[in-house]
């Protein structure tokens, strides 16, 4: 989809003349909705089980990194982020957790296909990958 060219010179003049504030306002105009329908979607995956949460831990403006709790446990941490036009989501292993990660490879799909079933599937993927480690 072509954009129009008025506003692809705005930008660029943006950007010339301030590369520092044309980045801050393009994120908050483009990155950070995104990055927010993509947390919403999954807050939505999980409203219908009360024994799991995300909890926010860590997040940086272009990352959102929650700490993913069953039943109060800490689990792993789920993140959250846009790369290159792709929406991404990746599951790590956290510091007083019992549970491994088998795959720590991303899940992604270009942003404009990150509807409610996609993002499902990649929590259900992420959360296959979790095993128990033993410990605590």
């Amino acid at each position: 989809m072509p954009e129009d060219p008025f506003l692809v010179e705005c930008d660029r003049l943006s950007a010339l003349v301030n590369p520092v504030q044309f980045e801050q306002l393009r994120w908050s105009r483009e990155d950070g909705p995104m990055l927010a329908r993509l947390v919403s979607l999954a807050f939505e995956a999980l409203e219908d089980r009360p024994e799991i949460e995300l909890v926010e831990e860590g997040a940086t403006k272009d990352i959102k990194r929650y700490i993913l709790k069953v039943h109060s446990s800490r689990v792993a941490a789920v993140l959250i982020y846009l790369e290159a036009g792709l929406a991404v989501f990746k599951i790590e292993p956290i510091e007083r957790s019992r549970y491994l990660i088998a795959s720590a490879s991303p899940v992604s799909i270009e942003f404009e296909y990150a509807n409610e079933q996609w993002v499902a599937d990649a929590l259900q993927e992420l959360f296959s990958r979790i095993e128990t480690g033993g410990g605590r």
